[in-house]
């Protein structure tokens, strides 16, 4: 059972970096939050981010922060590697515990994480920032109401001539955006049982700098995700492909970031069996092209929101500890596949009850 936090939310941002500065601005621009503090090992540069927001201290403990009474819950935007020690310490102190991604550095951390904000009654959400785009939630939507029949197959493209990171691949890079996009848009989440990996080199960076995944869908079909640090041109798109119709995510157009086809193929005519199957007339549909109108809110607006919601109704947030432990599983496996040449790896199951036995 979650417990109830009284009045407006009290916040603190712990690391004032890379993605720190965007969660300090929509804290400080939430209605339903209050920020009191900012934490982050070098003092100046956490000054910096605040400006000249006098209400909002600087801290440079966590200890000292956590030891606050004052404070309701913490936002952790720290390298990955200290997501799982930090969030632990928080929920001892009583504080409920934001995390971007990715949750942690391995599925048996995130594991840790969830049964301990569970054990404390404490709110633990994940910052799958894209799963509170208008875009996401549309998506969401329609498939939840059959628009688009049952889902055929996912082809995620994520490209750009990006920044080749020092310490992860390019799966665990940018693989985790469309992984929580998938797991947030599809009925039941996303669970396959195994996926498969390759990638290549051509740098010699000694990582993976180009990779594409497949992983089956529980319809027959397949998604596939295509991600790369070295395109020239950036490209962000989803397409969902169903039975009845077909939609296509285009996050970088925002004249028109969704269209909806009502085109495909369809077999005509029972068959008995698999020879009948192969003479079966193929046909065609050419029907129209629907583009809705998507409100514009920034996705960490809705995010914030979303968090201080679950906080006052005492729930679990729709981006929970669960969704981020079922990336960290896919990116697991997704590392063993590629080390295995693309063989396909099992993707380790963690239920509610393995999860209690794991901690």
């Amino acid at each position: 059972m979650i417990m109830e936090t009284n009045g407006t939310p009290r916040v603190a941002v712990i690391g004032a970096g890379y993605w720190g500065p965007n969660l300090i601005r929509n804290f400080l621009a939430s209605p339903d939050w209050d920020l009191v503090a900012v934490c982050d090992l070098d003092e100046a540069r956490a000054r910096r981010v605040i400006g000249n927001r006098t209400a909002v201290d600087v801290e440079t403990s966590v200890d000292r922060l956590l030891a606050r009474d004052d404070l309701d819950a913490v936002a952790i935007a720290t390298p990955a590697r200290t997501h799982a020690s930090l969030a632990l310490a928080a929920f001892a102190a009583g504080k409920h515990v934001l995390v971007e991604k990715p949750l942690a550095e391995s599925a048996a951390d995130a594991v840790l994480m969830i049964e301990s904000a569970r054990r404390a009654g404490r709110v633990l959400m994940i910052d799958h920032t894209y799963c509170f785009t208008p875009a996401a939630r549309f998506i969401r939507d329609t498939i939840e109401a059959g628009e688009l029949g049952d889902v055929l197959y996912v082809d995620s493209t994520r490209i750009n001539l990006g920044l080749v990171q020092p310490d992860v691949d390019v799966f665990w890079d940018l693989a985790p955006h469309d992984l929580s996009i998938l797991d947030f848009v599809l009925p039941g989440g996303l669970r396959p049982e195994a996926v498969s990996a390759v990638g290549a080199d051509p740098l010699g960076t000694g990582r993976a700098c180009i990779g594409y995944l497949t992983m089956p869908l529980p319809s027959g079909g397949s998604a596939h995700v295509n991600v790369n640090w070295l395109s020239p041109t950036k490209i962000r798109q989803v397409v969902i492909g169903g039975s009845r119709r077909t939609l296509v995510w285009d996050d970088l157009n925002p004249q028109q970031r969704i269209s909806v086809y009502d085109r495909g193929v369809d077999l005509t005519g029972p068959a008995a069996d698999v020879g009948e199957r192969t003479a079966r007339a193929v046909s065609y549909r050419m029907g129209d092209m629907v583009a809705p109108a998507l409100g514009e809110r920034e996705a960490l607006a809705s995010m914030v929101a979303e968090f201080a919601a679950a906080i006052a109704e005492r729930r679990e947030p729709s981006t929970d500890g669960t969704a981020g432990m079922r990336v960290l599983s896919i990116l697991e496996a997704t590392s063993a596949s590629l080390a295995s040449a693309g063989a396909p790896a099992q993707v380790q199951d963690l239920s509610a009850k393995m999860i209690k036995e794991y901690a």
